[in-house]
């Protein structure tokens, strides 16, 4: 479903990522891992058109690199950024509602859907979104992206912060994405998230991959670990 091929990225003078090449199939949970700076949130931001790519990226088996974002939203390519980007003076509802896109059919997601998933939103649909804490915040930004019904979602960092209550929340609703058929692209520093719910998994360091392989080889792969992921 998404094929990204000897991905380069800048910026300035600085040559962040240096050749980065994975794909994504079908319905699968595929996790990007890496310690901070190795280059992980600039890979979702280079594919969804915020970063200038060199290189190839496609969705679909269309070419997408150097489309703006809008467009490659509305292909179906869902994004929820590491610092959520919500609208803090519209109301839950509104920042729900915003995400929504008419044009495409019968959605997998309804309003409904999302706010039984998550009373606490239900609770607050009213209030702006500005007075929710760190996780209601990242609750809403999740649930806004799936108002767009995207057929593959890049979810950046999305425990980070959180409450061990909210992070197995995280967990639970990225397995219920995955069994309506999205595919996700999972930035997580959290190994134990990512290798309970990850079909397969990439380790990135230094800008370019490092590991590809399943949850199993790289629990074996102490070598990788310890260079590439543990502090």
């Amino acid at each position: 479903m998404l094929e990204v091929d000897d991905l380069h990225a800048y910026y300035g003078k600085s040559h962040i990522l240096q050749g980065v090449t994975f794909n994504v199939g079908a319905g699968e949970i595929v996790s990007l891992l890496g310690r901070n700076g190795a280059g992980r949130s600039t890979v979702v931001k280079t594919i969804i058109g915020l970063v200038p790519p060199v290189g190839s990226v496609r969705f679909r088996g269309v070419r997408i690199d150097g489309l703006p974002p809008h467009k490659i939203a509305r292909l179906g390519l869902g994004y929820v950024p590491e610092d959520r980007e919500i609208f803090p003076a519209l109301s839950v509802r509104e920042n729900l509602l915003l995400g929504m896109k008419t044009s495409r059919g019968s959605a997998r997601w309804s309003l409904d859907d999302v706010l039984t998933m998550f009373p606490m939103l239900r609770a607050r649909i009213d209030a702006p979104g500005g007075v929710l804490s760190g996780g209601e915040q990242q609750m809403l930004t999740i649930c806004r992206t799936l108002m767009g019904d995207p057929d593959l979602i890049m979810v950046d960092e999305p425990t980070e912060g959180l409450a061990p209550r909210l992070v197995e929340q995280v967990r639970r609703l990225l397995d219920q994405i995955a069994a309506r058929g999205v595919a996700i692209l999972l930035i997580e520093q959290k190994l134990t998230i990512a290798l309970a719910i990850s079909h397969r998994l990439y380790v990135m360091g230094q800008g370019r991959i490092v590991f590809e392989g399943d949850a199993c080889e790289l629990r074996a792969n102490h070598a990788v670990r310890k260079e590439w992921l543990e502090i």
